[in-house]
């Protein structure tokens, strides 16, 4: 039975990757370490923690004793690590928050590696390991910083970032780079696109979008609504990661992009008029409005729900005009593509944050608001 240390498996992408890794494997056992800051909800993973195949601990990767004391009770054979301040815009408002935890706190979680999985020497001095052990790094696409009209980052593309939440996760695969380099650790690394898809925090644009529908306010939108990413439904994201781990050849990276580029325009554009359509074929769905203006048959009225609800905002400091990946190394060596089609999975998430809206408001709850206030209304 393999046993895995997922960490900040309580965010989005962790959290979705939690519950793949369950759904598919019947042998294994994850335990997660997450410290449960602004975008970690424990109640997302909460019916997955059984204290038999999942165990969680709230804390920090930069705890070398929570982690000596875990590496020696559960006897890791893959570490996942998801564990990172995420969001570009606060990283501009605090970067050395980023640097603290993408960076220090990466190194620690591969030095309490390095402790438990190191088995002696090889001739050379080289530091021989456990058999079948792997620490992977997950990573994002703006480490390579920002194309141009054309053009694709590959594997091979220069490392370039050009905000410090890229700075620090561009860092981060340096140093997992460095021990792999130096002493021969069996070590992984994924750059992914944007991802979409349930469980995403609503500072980010697409749920941030559904969010300020359903409560009747303005959409911000970052200068002209030009700049394009390549969106990745999160399970298929998930399916690449588990294909790395599992069959991936140390020392590699892969870039796991969705073939989806759209601008954050058209990204607007689409939800508004797909949460328009909903509300027409589902009324039921209308008591999740705000609004206090009512239709004909007595149902908030919808008709407010169009266009005209963007409000083009200051642009961000930095920001990346184009991001867009090839993955053809992974597709050609492991076997893996994109699955979800844009049309299809945009649909499904919308549909998602619709029916779970008890989710939304649980998470948004406490400081978001402020945060909320501070980053967008004063544009």
């Amino acid at each position: 039975m393999k046993t895995y240390l997922v960490t900040g498996a309580a965010g989005f992408i962790g959290a979705n990757y939690l519950k793949y890794l369950l759904g598919k494997y019947d042998d294994i056992r994850v335990v997660v370490l997450d410290a449960l800051t602004y975008a970690g909800n424990l109640g997302t993973i909460a019916k997955d923690i059984d204290n038999e195949r999942c165990h969680f601990f709230k804390g920090n990767i930069g705890d070398s004793e929570l982690l000596d004391r875990l590496f020696g009770e559960y006897k890791f054979d893959y570490i996942v690590n998801f564990a990172a301040e995420s969001h570009v815009d606060r990283s501009i408002e605090d970067p050395q928050l980023f640097l603290m935890t993408n960076i220090l706190g990466t190194q620690n979680l591969l030095n309490a590696a390095r402790r438990a999985w190191v088995t002696g020497k090889d001739e050379a001095g080289y530091p021989m390991w456990r058999k079948g052990v792997r620490f992977h790094q997950v990573s994002t696409d703006e480490v390579y910083g920002s194309l141009g009209e054309d053009g694709f980052f590959t594997e091979a593309t220069p490392l370039c970032p050009h905000s410090p939440y890229s700075a620090s996760k561009a860092s981060a695969d340096m140093i997992v780079m460095a021990y792999f380099d130096t002493y021969k650790m069996p070590a992984t690394i994924t750059r992914c696109s944007n991802n979409y898809g349930p469980y995403h925090f609503p500072e980010k644009l697409i749920p941030l979008i559904i969010k300020n529908i359903l409560e009747g306010k303005k959409l911000p939108v970052y200068g002209d609504g030009s700049n394009v990413r390549d969106w990745l439904y999160v399970e298929d994201h998930c399916k690449a990661i588990d294909l790395v781990v599992t069959k991936g050849i140390n020392g590699e990276v892969y870039n796991v992009g969705g073939h989806n580029e759209k601008t954050n325009l058209e990204i607007v554009k689409t939800i508004i008029a797909h949460i328009h359509q909903s509300m027409i074929e589902h009324p039921e769905y209308r008591s999740l409005l705000k609004t206090k203006e009512k239709d004909a048959d007595g149902l908030p009225a919808i008709d407010w729900i169009n266009d005209g609800l963007i409000n083009f905002v200051k642009d961000r400091l930095g920001h990346d005009q184009r991001y867009a990946i090839d993955p053809t190394k992974i597709t050609e060596t492991l076997g893996w593509e994109p699955e979800t089609r844009f049309e299809e999975g945009i649909v499904t998430t919308i549909d998602w944050y619709l029916k779970h809206q008890d989710w939304v408001n649980q998470v948004t709850s406490g400081d978001y608001q402020s945060y909320y206030d501070k980053m967008y209304l004063k544009r």
